[in-house]
């Protein structure tokens, strides 16, 4: 565990304030999953010229002035100033292809700099932390903030773009792109934001069209809460965790407790938290899938430990292959790295591969005979569209049925959920937890520690988590609207993976898997030499080029392969298949097959 952690004083679970203050100082900093999308104001701008291909968004992050940044154009005009609501590490995340070992002689390199600056701030990119620098996160990276430059000029009333309209394909933000909200849920939520509104319950129910039981959950959680406004206990609410406990003990067949779940302002909150105890130093690694969510290398990068990747088996639709975790994991050991846990993205990200029972037994008795722990992240479980998901808990439980003698109750596993994804889709409540499941309780106090210093999750984020694993029942007034929107969303996404995979058999060059879960496709792409030359020439990947031409072409934005890992001569690039309707699939298909006979 990160000796760091020991530094904080504590009296039992009790937080000493002035030592936490001191002590917080030493806890490194975390690059969050998403950091919420802003769309530009761009009132009162004078109309400018389209951007160009060779517009370099190095100058826009260069150019970066509070909240703000300046795109400009290859003759040095302005185009406009955009408000952002990215930080100067997500700016200058750009895409990247590095080994570990490549990123780790970077922050070295970094680190030794003495090149002078020419700022005249105490802060300047030679003297911040190396780590944070080295920190990659493509999702938010060059593509997603030239597609914002394209937005705001759109918005701004230009028409003489190829496109009209941008789609946000690069990240998992449902309802940026118009995936309506849950009205149950949106109702309590306003109920428990102004409780004055209970006041007038014959308003609600007669003209603004809440049913009773909507007042009812309202009144329910504000017993609990007390306001919404006020913290919670550091690891939330207690009758929302043990809301998330009986939710759990109705999934998986086995009893929860609540005093091991966390509430948390997102998964990613929690990956970050748990991480930050997991690694002790720069000696810890922990073994990630490649491909990845890019979190988790832009968190070990800047906690300064080692990403030991395995990559998943793309001819068996991106399955785990256990031989090749063990073969990750015996390198490294032999390399002296301490290995200590493993990731698991289950549906997977960016893969949308959906594991088998046999597989996350596979993974568990891999666990077991190497001590590793477990951090299973099944944000997407509800968005399975081949078989049904099985949570990491329910196998490990049963093997301990099975195999009560054979050290399954020393397996730990973290499993971490969220709001942000499945079919509630509230990306910016920032709602999640995690659930601990045969931790050291002593381990247990330092989690709880830790996410103290944080205070606790978002209020408003936990209530959501409590709306969410306890819905609308049968036989109560909201369900039928509820299951009536929570179908139509399902089904929403089941057609459009469905219609983009069906175009991704039509495009030459280009192989997917069938969609099997999440919220995205995978495709390999095969593209001719001329184009790998021009991509040369531009100081980019083979993907990263096609995916720039494929966002000026259509407007439609997605992330090369690049920034999520792939095996060394391959190319890939990320969609989510969230936009509305199934017209911009033709556009890619169009831009595809253009771009095949410009680069022949």
């Amino acid at each position: 565990m990160a000796p760091y952690l020991m530094r904080v004083a504590r009296r039992g679970t009790t937080i000493n304030n002035s030592a936490l203050s001191h002590s917080a100082r030493f806890i490194p900093g975390a690059l969050p999953r998403g950091t919420p999308s802003t769309r530009a104001d761009v009132s009162g701008l004078a109309p400018a010229p389209p951007l160009t291909a060779t517009t370099p968004l190095s100058s826009a992050a260069a150019r970066c002035a509070g909240r703000c940044f300046s795109s400009i154009t290859s003759t040095g005009k302005r185009v406009g100033v955009i408000p952002v609501a990215a930080t100067a590490a997500v700016v200058m995340g750009q895409l990247s292809n590095q080994s570990q070992s490549q990123q780790q002689q970077q922050v070295r390199n970094m680190a030794s700099s003495s090149t002078p600056s020419s700022s005249g701030r105490r802060l300047n990119m030679n003297n911040i932390n190396p780590h944070v620098k080295a920190a990659k996160y493509a999702v938010r990276g060059e593509l997603a903030v030239k597609s914002e430059e394209y937005r705001a000029y759109l918005q701004g009333g230009m028409t003489d773009l190829p496109f009209s309209e941008v789609i946000s394909a690069n990240i998992g933000n449902p309802q940026q792109l118009d995936q309506k909200p849950i009205t149950f849920f949106r109702q309590v939520l306003s109920l428990l934001e102004n409780p004055v509104l209970l006041e007038k319950e014959d308003v609600l129910i007669e003209y603004l069209g809440y049913k009773k039981d909507v007042i009812e959950r309202a009144k329910k959680l504000l017993k609990v809460v007390g306001s919404v406004g006020a913290y919670s206990a550091s690891n939330g609410v207690p009758a929302i965790r043990q809301s998330i406990a009986d939710f759990l003990e109705r999934r998986d067949g086995f009893p929860a407790s609540q005093s091991d779940i966390y509430l948390s302002a997102g998964a990613s909150s929690g990956v970050n938290t748990l991480l930050h105890v997991v690694c002790q130093d720069s000696n810890t690694g922990i073994l990630v899938p490649i491909p990845q969510y890019p979190l988790y290398t832009a968190s070990l990068a800047v906690l300064d430990a080692h990403c030991v990747e395995y990559h998943l088996d793309e001819s068996k639709n991106w399955g785990t292959d256990l031989e090749i975790i063990k073969s990750s994991y015996e390198a490294a050991k032999a390399k002296g790295i301490d290995v200590r846990a493993i990731v698991i993205i289950n549906p997977g990200n960016p893969t949308g591969a959906s594991l088998s029972e046999s597989d996350i037994r596979s993974v568990i008795e891999f666990a077991r005979q190497e001590r590793l722990v477990i951090l299973a992240d099944e944000v997407y479980q509800t968005n399975v569209f081949i078989g049904e998901f099985v949570s990491f808990k329910k196998v490990l439980r049963t093997l301990q049925k099975e195999r009560p003698n054979d050290g399954f109750d020393q397996v730990e596993l973290a499993s971490l959920h969220s709001v942000s994804k499945g079919m509630v889709g509230e990306c910016g409540h920032r709602g999640g937890y995690f659930e601990l499941v045969n931790f050291d309780p002593d381990v247990q106090q330092e989690i709880y520690k830790f996410v103290s210093i944080m205070l606790c999750a978002p209020v408003i984020g936990q209530c959501l988590v409590d709306l969410m694993v306890n819905p609308p029942r049968p036989g109560e007034e909201s369900y039928e609207l509820y299951k009536k929107e929570y179908d139509a969303i399902y089904d929403g996404l089941k057609e459009r993976a469905t219609a983009l995979h069906k175009a991704f058999e039509q495009m030459e060059g280009v192989e997917c898997g069938s969609p099997q879960g999440s919220m995205y496709l995978f495709p390999t792409i095969s593209l001719p030499e001329k184009a790998a030359e021009a991509a040369k020439k531009e100081g980019r990947t083979p993907d990263e080029f096609y995916c720039l031409r494929l966002l000026e072409a259509t407007g439609v934005c997605v992330v090369p392969g690049s920034g999520f890992g792939q095996r060394e001569g391959s190319l890939h690039f990320r969609t989510t298949f969230l936009a509305p309707g199934t017209e911009w699939v033709g556009s890619i298909v169009k831009f595809h097959r253009e771009f095949m006979e410009k680069y022949r």
